[in-house]
Parts: structure tokens; C-alpha cells; sequence
């Protein structure tokens, strides 16, 4: 029996997560393995050291799949590591592992960077504890339909391969209420007579540039390690509907002045916007939490061990109002929060018998899917349970720890930089949805932009990142698939093309449009219209096209495949001459039918099976010339 026998056995959970449900599924995970005696470090993959794998002899890995299966930006340095050639194939040996992936089967490549991470795991030498899992969000109970097989499967497993793990066997368990540990964060609370706090005054763009940079780098949330400090600041001068009023969708179009001359965007990008949230909301919050507005606050790790160490420690201790803090880090009225925070939080601060007893049926396995019902489908925003359980009466840190961060929202830009030197536009879905109990919601950042008036002169801070959607040279052929809010980087496209063409010659263009009306929703008609025509960019003469499918204009539904199965030769002659696909769109459906219409093509066109055709495509996607942006 060697030295590390001998000691208590323990695991490592590694997370990667994108928008917190892989953390979620990783803290249930440690949860489960404290309650049955085992030790746990949990970590968010971005801060381990991927060199130090070899030298683990437990790792537990929880990762989701985002976009069209693309790893989370946390993943993307560790799983670059992994792809080194000079890894050996026992590089990895003695190490035990298990995979648990977050996915949702309506996409194309559900739970691909699982699937991978399993793969290269076992092609670097190290041994699988358990087949891996798959959470799929289709699921009635959502990921944890498979995350509570599975964890009962590694449980056993690792009890079979060392007792040591669970010293009193796998079905003994710790109550929660001694595994109850202090908050991850530390609250101070600071004299306001002795605060001197220049920013919470000053409006000059430079100071509110830092005072959001110092409040969010505050926060324990994921984004304290992203850019925190706004890359420029938007002010609204235009803001008009795309559809007609009546109609069931509302689709806007936004234009903005860009408060910066150094910035600059190319087509195909994105910009995130930091939304405001509503002032009722927020102060409904935090009256409903007894806390006081106008107290000026720090927010400190207690531990640092295991987060990245911040270069401007010194300024993130500089003093804010505790209502500045909430309305730039917290999601109280939007997001749903997280299974940790019924499982074992609000359940602890609940006083009213009749609450706790419903709070500890939503924590037990036989509660979960009624859980999954109240929270994830019904989009409960944690101002409304902590409304439905009046009695919940929480710190202030562990509210900052267990509310789900305000996120950025990302947003395709639907303008060209040639075309609009100092704007920027985008093209913005307002259309409210329906819960499965007839609740109406709305997102909030589209519907606080929507509500904005241009007069107004609002300042919102903002962010460039790159899009899955590279420009392209005017010398490249494009075929553009974009139905509903996918046009929206495509105007861009054609925006600048349309330039270009004017002091060179250009490439064809063959754009699909889809939408549900020609009348009600026919996104940007009379921009496309005009470029199909008289030698335009879209225009037949130029050897491009615009073809347009009204899904509901007629009894039976036309989409923008069928008008590309109408322009088949069309489609394959452009490819033949080195075009390159671009996709944009709603996430569910959209983006794997049309790559298997493309295979329809490919196989009538070429002459070819449907396997041959499948490959041709694939080859198209290694070689850059197949890019899908896709959204829920």
C-alpha cells in the first residue's frame, strides 16, 4: 500500500461553466461527497494548473457545452493543454477520472465537449471511474434527470475501488445542517462620514467607466475575472419597430452613437451591454431583505486560495453604496437562482414551519423534478421566492454569494463600421414568452432597451467580443443563412460589401431570409430588397441572390430550407467556386436542419451518398468555411 493509500481519499471537482448550471451541477456533487464523509476541493477549471493533471488521483470534471459545441471560455486555456502533441499516452496514467456533461439534446452537437474531454482523457492514459453523464436540458427534470443515476453510480464505484472514500459506507450521511460553513465572501461595512466616495457623484464618463470596474471586479461571481472595465459607452439616437404593430412579434431596431473614437468592430462581431435593472425591482429587494441603500460596503473573499489573484486589490477595497453594488452585480429579478439555494440555504434561514417543511421537500431527491418545475421552467427570479417564502430571512453575504451575477447580454452587430463610422446597430427580439403556468416574461435587457427613448440620452456601458462569425475578404464568395433576428449580422455583412463594391469588384452573395409573414414580420425589407436589385450585392446579376421563405404566409410551412433545396445548383456552384457558409439564428432547430438540407445538396449536386456528403461538410468546417452563430 503506497503513501497516498494510506490517507484519507479525496476528490477534486473541476467545473467549466458558462452560465452556472455546471457549477450548480459540480457544488451538488461536492455536497453530496461532504454529507458522505469524503473531502472535496472544488475548483473552477481556470484555476487549476492543467500541467499539474498527472499528479491528481481523483478529479471529477463537470462541464457544459455552449453555442454549437464550443467549451466555455473558463475551458479554453486547460483544453488547449490537453491537445499538445507531446503529451504521451501514459502521461495521464494512475489518474482516475469521471465526466459529467451539461447539454441540451435540440443542438447539434449536444454534450460535445464532454463527449471530447472523455476521449483525449482516455487517450492520455487515464481510467474512466464511471461511464460518463450526460445532463440534457429536454429532460422533464432537466440536467439532473441524469445527475442522480450518475452520482449513485460513482458513489458505489468509488467505494468498490477504496473504502477509504466513505469511511462509514456510501448510504450514511452527514446531516446538512453540519455541513452548514461560513459565506465565501466578507461584508464590511464602512462610516459614511468617513467615506469620501468621488464616484458615487461624479456622472464624467471616465469615473462611472471606474466605478463599474471596481464594483463588478468586487463581486465572487464568474465575470470577477473577466473584463469588468466597459470597453466603450452607447448613447441611443434611434429606436423603431421592424414589425407591424399588432402583430405577435416585436422586433426593434436600435441604433446608437459610440461614445469613443477608438473603438472599432468588424462585421460578425458582438457587443455585450450591462442592462439596468428596474428601480423598483431593486428597491422591493432590498427592502424585502432589511438592508440599508445608502451603506457603504466592501466585498472581500474569506479565502483567497482559490481564486486568481487580482492586480488591483488595493482599489477593488474602495468603499461603495450597497445599492450601487446590487443593481451592477446582482440578478434579482431575471435570473433563477441556483438549486444550492434551496438545498441547503434558504432552507436554514426559513423560521415558518410550513415553509421549511415545503423547502425540505423541494431539497429531497423526491421533490426534484416539483423543484425543477417551480424554478428553471417557471423562470422564478429570486425576488419572487424570497417573496413566496416570507419567513427566509438571509445575510447580506450569503445574498451576495447565492444571487445569480448580472450578466452582460451579447448581442450581434447588425451594422458596418464603413458604413456607420461612430454607430453601431443592433436588431433586438422584445417578444415576451409564456411559463408553463401562463406567466408572461420578457428578457430583461431587451425589454429595459426597448422602453429606452432616445431623448433620454442614457449612457450604457459596453463590451466588443468576436463572434463565431469571421469577416470575410470581398474576394470570398458567402452564402448566408439567416431567418428571423439571424439577419441581424448579415445586414452588416451586406452594409459593407455593398462599400467595398463601390471601389473594387466583390465576390457573389446568396442570402436566405426566413420569417413567419410578409407582412408582419419581414425583417429589413425594403435594405434587402434594394441590394437584390439594379446590380446590388444581393442581386442576380452580381451572381447572388435574395430568396425569402414566409413560413406561415400559405397552409403549409415554408422555410428557408425548402428555398434552398429551390436554389440547389445555385447553392453548389458557389461552393464549387470556394464559397463559405455562414449561419446565424435561433438556436433550437434551425441550425442542424439546414446543415442537413446542405447534405441534400451536396449528395444530389455531386452525385455522391449521404455519408460522403456529411464529410465533404465536416472538411468544410475544419477548413474555416462552415460557421454557425447560433442563440436561445
Amino acid at each position: 500500500m503506497n503513501g497516498r493509500e494510506k490517507q484519507k481519499q479525496k476528490l477534486l471537482i473541476l467545473y467549466a461553466s458558462q452560465t452556472g448550471n455546471a457549477l450548480d451541477a459540480a457544488e451538488r456533487i461536492a455536497r453530496e461527497a461532504e454529507r458522505r464523509g469524503c473531502p472535496v476541493t472544488l475548483l473552477s477549471i481556470d484555476c487549476f494548473n492543467a500541467g499539474s493533471l498527472p499528479y491528481e488521483e481523483n478529479v471529477i470534471f463537470v462541464v457544459s457545452t455552449t453555442g454549437q459545441g464550443d467549451t466555455p471560455d473558463s475551458m479554453k486555456a486547460f483544453w488547449k493543454f490537453l491537445l499538445q502533441r507531446n503529451l504521451s499516452q501514459r502521461w495521464l496514467e494512475g489518474v482516475h477520472y469521471a465526466v459529467f456533461g451539461l447539454g441540451d439534446s435540440g443542438y447539434q452537437k449536444y454534450n460535445f465537449v464532454a463527449k471530447k474531454l472523455d476521449k483525449r482523457l482516455l487517450d492520455l492514459g487515464a481510467v474512466a471511474i464511471v461511464e460518463r453523464g450526460l445532463g440534457d436540458d429536454q429532460h422533464p427534470s432537466g440536467y439532473e434527470g441524469a445527475l442522480d443515476p450518475w452520482m449513485s453510480s460513482l458513489w458505489n464505484t468509488l467505494s468498490k475501488m477504496n473504502p477509504k472514500f466513505f469511511p462509514n459506507g456510501i448510504d450514511f450521511l452527514i446531516q446538512d445542517a453540519h455541513l452548514i460553513d461560513p459565506p465565501k465572501v466578507q461584508i464590511t461595512y464602512h462610516d459614511v462620514d468617513k467615506v469620501h466616495s468621488h464616484f458615487s457623484t461624479d456622472s464624467d464618463l471616465k469615473c462611472i467607466e471606474m466605478q463599474i470596474e471596481r464594483v463588478r471586479s468586487m463581486h465572487p461571481g464568474k465575470f470577477s475575472r473577466d473584463k469588468n472595465r466597459p470597453d466603450c459607452f452607447l448613447r441611443m439616437v434611434e429606436n423603431h419597430s421592424l414589425t407591424r404593430a399588432g402583430c405577435e412579434k416585436n422586433v426593434l431596431h436600435i441604433e446608437f452613437e459610440v461614445l469613443s473614437s477608438a473603438i472599432e468592430y468588424a462585421v460578425g462581431d458582438i457587443v455585450e451591454v450591462l442592462p439596468s435593472q428596474s428601480p423598483i425591482a431593486i428597491d422591493t429587494f432590498i427592502q424585502r431583505c432589511n438592508l440599508n441603500p445608502e451603506s457603504f460596503i466592501t466585498v472581500h473573499p474569506r479565502e483567497m486560495e482559490n481564486h486568481l489573484p487580482n492586480a488591483n486589490i488595493n482599489d477593488s477595497k474602495i468603499p461603495i453604496k450597497l445599492k450601487t453594488f446590487v443593481e451592477l452585480t446582482m440578478d434579482v429579478a431575471s435570473a433563477s437562482p441556483r438549486r444550492y439555494f434551496f438545498e441547503a440555504r434558504i432552507l436554514f434561514f426559513a423560521t415558518a414551519e410550513h415553509e421549511k417543511e415545503r423547502l425540505q421537500y423541494f431539497a429531497s431527491p423526491e421533490g426534484r423534478d416539483d423543484l425543477y418545475q417551480y424554478n428553471q421552467r417557471e423562470r422564478r427570479t429570486v425576488l419572487e421566492v424570497l417573496e413566496d417564502f416570507p419567513s427566509v430571512q438571509m445575510p447580506f453575504e450569503w445574498l451576495v454569494q447565492l444571487v445569480p451575477p448580472l450578466k452582460k447580454r451579447a448581442y450581434s452587430i447588425s451594422s458596418s463600421q464603413l458604413a456607420h463610422p461612430n454607430q453601431l446597430h443592433l436588431t433586438v427580439n422584445v417578444t415576451p414568452w409564456t411559463t408553463p403556468f401562463k406567466r408572461k416574461r420578457t428578457g430583461l435587457c431587451s425589454k429595459w432597451l426597448a422602453g429606452l427613448d432616445p431623448q433620454q440620452g442614457v449612457i450604457i456601458p459596453a463590451w466588443f467580443i468576436k463572434g463565431s462569425l469571421p469577416a470575410p475578404p470581398p474576394s470570398l464568395p458567402l452564402i448566408l443563412i439567416g431567418p428571423g433576428t439571424g439577419c441581424a449580422p448579415f445586414r452588416g455583412f451586406v452594409e459593407e460589401r455593398a462599400i467595398q463594391s463601390r471601389s473594387g469588384s466583390t465576390a457573389p452573395v446568396l442570402f436566405f431570409f426566413g420569417c413567419w409573414n410578409e407582412d408582419n414580420d419581414f425583417l429589413y425589407r425594403d435594405f434587402w430588397l434594394s441590394h437584390s436589385r439594379n446590380g446590388g450585392v444581393l442581386s442576380e446579376e452580381k451572381g447572388g441572390g435574395f430568396c425569402v421563405a414566409f413560413s406561415r404566409d400559405q397552409p403549409h410551412k415554408v422555410y428557408v430550407q425548402h428555398k434552398m433545396r429551390e436554389n440547389s445548383q445555385r447553392i453548389w456552384n458557389l461552393l464549387c467556386e470556394g464559397a463559405s457558409i455562414y449561419v446565424a439564428g435561433s438556436s433550437t432547430k434551425m441550425p442542424s436542419d439546414v446543415f442537413s438540407c446542405f447534405e441534400e445538396i451536396v449528395s444530389k449536386e455531386n452525385g455522391v451518398p449521404r455519408e460522403s456528403a456529411v464529410r465533404w461538410l465536416r472538411a468544410l468546417e475544419r477548413a474555416g468555411r462552415y460557421h454557425v452563430e447560433a442563440w436561445s
